[in-house]
């Protein structure tokens, strides 16, 4: 097993920059996700790793080893792409098996190896099959025994579970978060979903624009977002972003709505972060503030009502039983425990 440890890494074409003087220290067996929207720099990062793009400048260190000049074939990674990559005319036994028969591993070593590799991803009744027989899970799963056979250092993982349906979404995330466990090997996965960034994840690394943006364990990137992109990429439904003030401690959205009670100096500009989960929902007149629901939606586990603050939309988290109409008036409360203030200028936190 090891490390992978960037160092200062850039890639650039022309004058756009794909990933921007980035450090980062994967730790050996960690499951480490780059998480970020289309662009913002996480596939090239792993492309690098990989040794399918050439770094503009920078160090890539895996284990003891820089491998900036290794060819691919030589840095010991195995990679699962979005697309299977399975080969049509070949059984399941041999797509696993065709990363060790170019290897020239000795055929006495190649069944044990594509067996115990099928097993682990409980394939072996469809060894014998073709990938047209199979369904999208399974094929996935075979892309993932294909990397698991050779053993390799690091695994690299390019979103592959986003050609699945949402529900064998689900199925495969349980199996991949089971399978790095009992495999222990160091993982990069790169994808835009963060439900599958919080869900699998040792640590995520959030970025944008070529930068790491945060980095920390999922309960620190949910709950202690280092700016307004973080904030407002991680969480479903995102959190709330309002602008306002804060004035005598009290937070007053721009439309001169008091909001609630709040441990921060005098702040002429301000935006004012709340996840849904910490507005609480009461009848009128029983909380701080009475207004109208835009937009009411029950989706069976919970309740999201859509208000207005002024020109802003706020949306906050019902009990499952609860039922409203649109244009019903509530009555809502801050939870003044987990509140966060951005600088509108910097887009940092102010921490409290």
């Amino acid at each position: 097993m090891a490390e992978v440890i960037l160092k200062n890494l850039t890639k650039r074409w022309g004058d756009f920059v794909g990933v921007d003087n980035q450090s980062l220290d994967i730790h050996d067996k960690e499951f480490l996700v780059l998480l970020g929207p289309s662009g913002c720099g996480k596939t090239t990062t792993m492309r690098m790793i990989a040794g399918l793009e050439e770094p503009t400048s920078g160090e890539i260190w895996i284990g003891e080893r820089k491998v900036n000049d290794d060819l691919p074939k030589d840095r010991d990674v195995a990679m699962v792409f979005q697309n299977y990559g399975l080969y049509p005319h070949m059984t399941i036994f041999d797509n696993i098996a065709y990363p060790l028969k170019v290897r020239g591993t000795p055929k006495a070593d190649i069944r044990p190896r594509v067996e115990r590799a099928a097993e682990q991803v409980e394939l072996t009744q469809f060894l014998g099959r073709k990938p047209k027989a199979l369904s999208g899970g399974q094929r996935q799963r075979v892309a993932l025994a294909r990397a698991i056979v050779r053993t390799p250092k690091v695994f690299l993982m390019d979103e592959p579970l986003s050609n699945l349906d949402a529900k064998l979404r689900v199925t495969m995330r349980a199996e991949l978060k089971h399978l790095s466990r009992e495999l222990k090997v160091t993982t990069v996965y790169v994808t835009h979903d963060q439900i599958e960034a919080m869900t699998l994840a040792d640590r995520v690394a959030v970025m944008k624009n070529g930068v790491i943006q945060q980095l920390g364990t999922p309960d620190e990137i949910y709950n202690d977002p280092a700016n307004l992109f973080v904030a407002g990429f991680i969480g479903s439904p995102a959190m709330n972003l309002v602008r306002g003030s804060v004035k005598d401690g009290h937070f007053i959205t721009v439309d001169g709505v008091r909001l609630s009670t709040i441990a921060s100096d005098d702040r002429t500009e301000v935006i004012l972060g709340v996840r849904a989960d910490d507005i609480n929902v009461h009848e009128a007149g029983a909380g701080d503030i009475d207004t109208p629901i835009y937009a009411f939606e029950n989706t069976g586990e919970a309740s999201f009502l859509t208000v207005v603050w002024g020109d802003q939309r706020v949306i906050a988290r019902g009990d499952r039983h609860l039922r409203k109409e649109q244009d019903d008036v509530v009555g809502l409360t801050l939870n003044p425990d987990h509140l966060y203030l951005f600088d509108p200028a910097t887009e940092k936190r102010i921490h409290l």
